[in-house]
């Protein structure tokens, strides 16, 4: 080879790499489950917007067929949302926290549903496969304000893992939309038959569910392969829509779940490590770490106390605050009322930062639970929060159920800096990826990135 054509082949395969990579994005950078893999704190980004609209930064916005609140989740240019396709009209959810009384507490669906997963193309916004893994009458009742397809999909690039706990279904689906394998499960009513809404997780060779119910609460693993039961260990819990959190620490690696009666860690198969009671009714917040702690809260409005703890790594036993305690050997900081009804909490920077549902953030230091900031109203005509928060580029995002997200400087001082508004209903939480923002409003999938 001449050493001009030599020349020539290494420019021609450095062009080939340069436009593979800027074709297929880096493997880091992916959004795989609920509230990805830093619990809402995402690497800064100048490409990231901080204004939109309904027009203004849109990439694209589509129809999702069907409803759901599951969030979206991202992996390449794969962008997977789950949801249920019926033909009876259902009651339209209030917004805002109430009490939902007989009519909207437990409401029954007599119609067939189609439960679906749709895979859309991160560039186009085009649904590049749906796959229909049932059809058939739920099996449980649900809130009002409630889905039949709440549980947000967890993927390891290779393949997306559901769960449907309104039909006790177990999936997993290749990134082409084949199906892999099912597994069944029963499907169980809460105490007050607000359906089901804790996702899915997956670690090493497994997938990990929890469904606590009125009458058989559990944990359980499957091999992600094979669909096979791996191990299923007991829960004495009635009701709960918080997610299982895998916290890699230290000293080893657990499964932290939250619960109405009690916090709950296991080992990768399914033994209890440490427990902690103390927790309120009605557990929607998901436990997540960050810097060498967990973070675990529960706040039922009304309910006292609403607890929130960060725990260190190590813990054996019961480690239940005894009466007057605000920390001891595992507990490095408790808030007596710092728990939320709907949001998970949020860890960027140093700073731990509480959404409350009704409309109000606060600040605390996140290694000693010091407040920074007390209650802040975030705006006196948001309807509620049930989306949990995000952050990059020092800016706080609080979604509202009312579609509109608020900006807020991140740091020790409180100061709106903007609002965004789609003007529909949003319940689900974003996913922060490739530079763009997916969010799913009550209709819609919308891809909103600087233009």
């Amino acid at each position: 080879m001449t050493t001009r054509n030599a020349n020539l082949f290494r420019f021609a395969s450095l062009a080939a790499l340069v436009w593979l990579l800027a074709a297929r994005p880096f493997a880091a950078d992916q959004w795989p489950r609920f509230r990805g893999e830093a619990a809402g704190s995402v690497a800064d980004d100048p490409a990231l917007p901080d204004r939109w609209s309904e027009t203004e930064n849109v990439a694209w916005k589509i129809d999702i067929p069907g409803a759901g609140w599951s969030s979206p989740v991202v992996w390449d240019d794969h962008v997977i949302v789950t949801a249920t396709i019926s033909s009876e009209k259902s009651p339209a959810p209030h917004r805002g926290l109430y009490d939902p009384g007989d009519e909207n507490g437990k409401t029954q669906s007599v119609s067939e549903h189609r439960w679906m997963v749709y895979d859309i193309d991160f560039r186009t916004g085009k649904i590049r496969w749906q796959s229909e893994l049932l059809r058939a009458r739920p099996k449980v009742t649900r809130h009002i304000k409630n889905s039949f397809a709440s549980e947000t999909p967890v993927t390891d690039g290779e393949r997306v893992y559901v769960y449907f706990g309104s039909i006790g279904l177990v999936a997993a689906l290749d990134l082409d939309g084949k199906r892999i394998w099912t597994a069944e499960l029963t499907a169980f009513d809460g105490r007050q038959g607000y359906g089901m809404a804790a996702s899915p997780i997956v670690h090493g060779d497994r997938v990990i569910v929890v469904n606590d119910n009125a009458t058989e609460s559990f944990i359980a693993a499957f091999d992600k392969r094979t669909g096979k039961e791996l191990w299923r260990t007991a829960r004495e819990e009635f009701e709960n829509w918080s997610s299982p959190y895998v916290w890699e620490n230290a000293l080893r690696t657990e499964i932290v779940t939250s619960g109405m009666r009690k916090i709950r860690s296991y080992d990768l198969d399914g033994k209890l490590l440490w427990e902690l009671s103390g927790m309120t009714v009605n557990v929607s917040p998901s436990p997540f770490a960050k810097d060498g702690l967990i973070y675990i809260n529960s706040g039922y409005p009304g309910a006292s106390p609403r607890p929130m703890y960060a725990i260190r790594p190590g813990a054996t036993g019961d480690i239940s605050l005894k009466p007057g305690e605000t920390s001891n050997e595992f507990i490095v900081w408790y808030q007596p009322l710092l728990g939320t009804y709907n949001t998970s909490a949020l860890v960027y920077g140093s700073y731990y930062y509480t959404l409350l549902d009704r409309g109000f953030l606060l600040c605390h230091d996140a290694r000693t639970g010091a407040q920074i900031y007390g209650r802040q109203r975030i705006s006196p005509d948001a309807s509620g929060f049930t989306a949990s928060p995000w952050a990059y580029n020092g800016k706080i995002f609080l979604l509202s159920e009312d579609g509109d997200t608020f900006v807020v400087q991140a740091g020790p001082e409180f100061k709106l800096l903007g609002k965004n508004t789609l003007n529909e209903m949003v319940l689900a939480t974003p996913a922060v990826v490739h530079g763009s923002v997916i969010i799913r409003t009550q209709s819609k999938l919308y891809r909103i990135a600087r233009r």
